[in-house]
């Protein structure tokens, strides 16, 4: 492997168009690998870039360097108040460089500028400086008094991570990756989503300029085989896995024959229980939103199954059916557009399979989707509103990831809690209600990781993950931090007392 001796000077970014080398350590070098990933813009289906597919070498040459640099101190005994202000740093950095990562991102994902900006630049800068604020609040020693005395409490890096992410916000996913492995003291290779590579390089150049050392970071764009060597090479010590819960099986089930720490956010059911009091004009929005038109419903959190009292049933569907209609689909730079594409061809492909499965198992669609007339270069398809949904068929059971809604009846709130409860997964969910203190004692009785009153939002504060097939382990806040940690107990000479 030969590396470049091109030097490069700081804002000089690589994102869209043709790279031909990886990021690997903080420098650019040549690949072992012959292939490359070709991006597709979702909105145009017109070429953007491509990068090298990092293959088993290339991904052993990043863990490879990530392990020095970790051994070596030169990041994981940085004082963590310095840790802190190079994630601040980097948000900074992000933000002033907020059009051409959004141009990239939009690129690549098909998401309109508006949406790069709210859905994951402003929650991608929230949780690096939320991290950044943990790492410096964090009790990285303590002292504790116990049966044979006092015993110091250390907490410490984990070592080397590796990072895979999906492709819906991976703006967002990278830095809440990078934000607490970084804050730990880790090193971190990632592998972006093969249809989102592009701005990952972008991202990581980023990060070094913000004072990440050579060696903590490296990116290595692939597919499945780039995942599994990552997941399986034996000097990383942690993976974290945003992604599908059937990768996220495979991913747990490998890391426990190795005994390697893991941690997964994965997919989601969830349910909107709209209570009989909702205030539907000024709520109605927000609650098709974010049930399922969030990121042309591509999104774990979308909360695709919609349970209303059947005492306004009619009422409430009929205004979640004139209000999907006002989302506009469009190419993502064209003024007005409120729905972009799918991801794929395939992806639209397995949304209207599954709308076409819906209507087999005989829910009625009061508004079906359809592919939009003049958009035929891109995989759009037009929201779906199913009424008349019982809890056992598939369109309730399974993630779509796509804009299908799924409207469920009740006649109790202890039916509605049941019907939410009942179901594989437990990543996030609402309740809608004029009385917020009735709202929150609902959402006690939820099983499910995340919930919000009136809209739903990911607070960069608080941990965020699943119950049940949503994964295992959380995010963000204090305990997003604590899992890319081990704690060591030091136990001190029997009737040793350390001064106050």
């Amino acid at each position: 492997m030969t590396e470049t001796v091109e030097s490069r000077p700081p804002s000089a970014l690589v994102g869209a168009g043709d790279q031909p080398q990886l990021f690997l350590g903080g420098q650019w070098v040549d690949p072992h690998s012959a292939e490359t990933l070709e991006v597709f813009s979702p909105a145009t289906g017109e070429r953007v870039g491509s990068v090298p597919l990092a293959d088993e070498t290339d991904v052993d040459t990043a863990v490879t360097r990530a392990r020095a640099a970790f051994d070596s101190g030169i990041w994981s005994a940085t004082p963590p108040a310095e840790r802190a202000a190079v994630l601040n740093r980097a948000a900074d950095l992000i933000n002033e460089r907020s059009a051409d990562i959004t141009n990239l991102v939009s690129a690549e994902m098909g998401a309109t500028p508006t949406d790069v900006a709210t859905l994951q630049q402003l929650p991608a800068t929230g949780v690096l400086q939320g991290y950044a604020a943990a790492a410096t609040e964090f009790p990285w020693e303590e002292k504790r008094i116990g049966l044979f005395g006092e015993t110091l409490v250390t907490r410490e890096a984990v070592g080397v991570v590796g990072a895979i992410i999906a492709w819906n916000v991976p703006l967002f996913l990278l830095c809440n990756k990078f934000g607490p492995a970084l804050a730990a003291g880790c090193s971190i290779v990632l592998k972006p989503a093969p249809e989102t590579p592009l701005n990952a390089n972008l991202l990581a150049q980023i990060f070094v300029e913000a004072g990440v050392p050579e060696g903590v970071i490296s990116v290595v764009p692939g597919g499945p085989e780039t995942g599994k060597a990552l997941v399986e090479h034996p000097d990383v010590d942690k993976i974290t896995f945003t992604g599908s819960t059937a990768a996220g099986r495979a991913i747990a089930a490998r890391c426990g024959e190795n005994l390697k720490r893991c941690s997964l956010e994965l997919g989601g059911k969830s349910a909107a229980i709209v209570l009989d009091d909702i205030d539907l004009e000024s709520n109605i929005h927000m609650l098709v939103f974010s049930a399922g038109l969030i990121n042309a419903g591509q999104a774990c959190v979308a909360q695709t199954r919609v349970l209303v009292p059947r005492s306004r049933h009619d009422e409430i569907v009929a205004a979640m059916v004139e209000t999907a209609k006002s989302f506009t689909p469009g190419l993502p730079t064209a003024e007005g557009t409120m729905l972009g594409p799918i991801i794929t061809a395939k992806q639209r492909d397995k949304v209207e399979g599954y709308v076409a499965k819906g209507k087999a198992e005989g829910a009625t669609a009061v508004l079906e989707g359809t592919r939009p007339d003049g958009l035929d270069n891109g995989f759009y398809v037009t929201p779906t509103i199913f009424t008349g949904v019982t809890n056992d068929m598939t369109i309730a059971r399974e993630e779509i990831f796509g804009p299908v809604i799924s409207v469920i009846a009740y006649d109790t709130v202890d039916e509605a809690i049941r019907i939410a409860n009942d179901s594989d997964y437990g990543l996030a969910g609402s309740i809608w209600t004029a009385d917020v203190a009735r709202g929150v004692e609902i959402a006690k009785q939820i099983r499910t990781g995340t919930l919000g009153i009136n809209w739903y939002a990911i607070d960069p504060a608080s941990p965020f993950g699943g119950y049940k097939s949503s994964g295992i382990g959380r995010e963000n806040g204090r305990e997003g931090l604590e899992s890319y940690l081990e704690h060591k107990s030091i136990l001190m000479p029997m009737g040793y007392t350390s001064e106050a």
